[in-house]
């Protein structure tokens, strides 16, 4: 049951609930300014959303899990795993940009960082370590070609 509450979208949800929050009973007179906000808002996490889906397409075409704490059946570095090995995580950090943007939530600026701080080290980091010892020199290869966000 761990492993099920445990997983990155939690983490946002958590982290959206957070900026929401203080964007709603804590704003202190901040604010980023109108619309513009409201547009590259928008513009991230429409962006969040297209990647995510570009991930777990090319991820379902390779038949592999889409789960964290599972091992994967296969090494994927095709579609955009070749521009990012972590498209998924990158998407997640644009959509928490996006509503902090939305939202005015000037004051939750820095969950983004804390957000991708907390996803390397419970997810990243133990998710190469396992693709390193399963997939060896093609991993190495892979990790020489791509970098690990952008």
């Amino acid at each position: 049951m761990k492993n099920w509450i445990d997983i990155p979208p939690v983490w946002l949800v958590a982290m959206l609930v957070l900026a929401w929050v203080q964007s709603t009973q804590y704003t202190l007179g901040l604010s980023f300014g109108g619309a513009w906000a409201d547009f590259a808002g928008g513009i991230l996490v429409g962006g969040g959303f297209v990647l995510m889906l570009l991930a777990f397409t090319e991820m379902r075409k390779q038949k592999t899990t889409l789960v964290p704490h599972r091992d994967a059946d296969r090494l994927v570095t095709s579609g955009i795993f070749k521009r990012s090995r972590n498209p998924i995580y990158i998407g997640d950090a644009l959509i928490l940009a996006g509503f902090i943007l939305r939202w005015d939530a000037v004051l939750a600026l820095p969950l983004v960082p804390v957000f991708v701080w907390i996803i390397e080290k419970r997810f990243v980091i133990p998710e190469e370590n396992r693709l390193r010892r399963k997939f060896r020199m093609d991993f190495a290869r892979y990790c020489e070609k791509t970098r690990r966000w952008v």
